[in-house]
C-alpha cells in the first residue's frame, strides 16, 4: 500500500512539475516562422519549458483567449487587440508594450499590372485578410478608403476575405487571385507571387506589434523567462532576419 501511495504522489508532483513549465503562446499569424526559431532557441536554454504556440489572426486568438482558451503570452499585429484584452483584465497592463514594426505590401505574379493602390480597380479578385479580424486586413481597408477606392472594389465584390494574411498570401501564391494584401515580411515567403508596389506609409497606421502577459502568464516562471528573452539582442537578431524592425 505504501509503495503504491509513493508511486501515485510521485506521478501526482511529476504532472504538476510539467504543467508549471508548460507556457501558452498566442502569436499573431505573421509572426509563425520568427517564433518558431525565436521558441526553438529559447527552449535550447530552457531543456524543461514546454513552450506551445497557437499561430492565428490577432482578433480570432483574443476571442480565445477571452473565452477561456489557455494563453500566458500574446503578440497582436496592432494595438487595437491588445488593448481589448487590457479592458477585459486578461492583460497585465505593465505588461504590455511594441516590440516590433511591419510594413504593407501588394503582391501578384509579375504580369499583373498594378503599380499603385488605384491600380487595383482595374483587376477582378484582390486578397486581403477580413478587416473584422485581421490586422493587415485592416490596414489594408485603411489605406484603400484613404485614396476611396475600397468602397467600390467592395460593391463590386472584387474583394476575397481570408482567415489570416498567411492565408491571403497563398492564395496570390497559387495564383488564385490577381494580389493580396500582406506584410513584407510574408511576401519573403512567397514562391511564384512577388512585390509589385509597397503601400504608402501615410495612407495607414503603422504596423505595430504589442505583446505582453496574461494574468496567468505573470505568475508562471518560464512565461515571465520567455518575456523577458523577447527583449534580448539575441532574439532582435532573429526578428530582424525575418524582416521584422524591432523596437529600440
Amino acid at each position: 500500500m505504501k509503495i503504491l501511495l509513493t508511486i501515485i504522489l510521485v506521478q501526482f508532483f511529476s504532472i504538476v512539475t510539467v504543467h508549471a513549465q508548460t507556457v501558452h503562446l498566442s502569436v499573431a499569424a505573421s509572426m509563425t516562422d520568427a517564433f518558431k526559431e525565436i521558441i526553438s532557441v529559447f527552449s535550447t536554454a530552457h531543456p524543461k519549458a514546454q513552450l506551445q504556440p497557437n499561430f492565428a489572426s490577432s482578433g480570432s486568438l483574443a476571442k480565445q483567449i477571452e473565452q477561456g482558451a489557455p494563453a500566458d503570452f500574446y503578440v497582436s499585429a496592432n494595438p487595437k487587440w491588445m488593448k481589448y484584452l487590457v479592458g477585459n483584465k486578461i492583460i497585465t497592463p505593465e505588461s504590455n508594450h511594441v516590440f516590433a514594426y511591419n510594413k504593407l505590401v501588394f503582391i501578384g505574379e509579375k504580369q499583373i499590372a498594378a503599380s499603385s493602390l488605384k491600380s487595383l480597380l482595374d483587376l477582378q479578385r484582390i486578397a486581403l485578410g477580413s478587416p473584422g479580424s485581421v490586422p493587415a486586413g485592416q490596414y489594408a481597408k485603411q489605406a484603400m478608403e484613404n485614396v476611396g477606392i475600397y468602397a467600390e472594389l467592395a460593391e463590386k465584390k472584387k474583394l476575397i476575405m481570408a482567415k489570416d494574411v498567411r492565408q491571403a498570401l497563398m492564395y496570390a501564391d497559387r495564383g488564385e487571385v490577381d494580389g493580396a494584401f500582406v506584410y513584407s515580411t510574408d511576401a519573403l515567403l512567397a514562391t511564384k507571387a512577388q512585390v509589385l508596389f509597397v503601400v504608402p506609409q501615410e495612407l495607414y497606421d503603422r504596423v505595430a506589434y504589442p505583446m505582453a502577459l496574461t494574468v496567468s502568464g505573470a505568475t508562471n516562471e518560464i512565461a515571465r523567462a520567455f518575456y523577458q528573452y523577447m527583449d534580448t539582442p539575441e532574439a532582435k537578431k532573429i526578428l530582424t532576419k525575418y524582416g521584422f524592425e524591432p523596437a529600440q
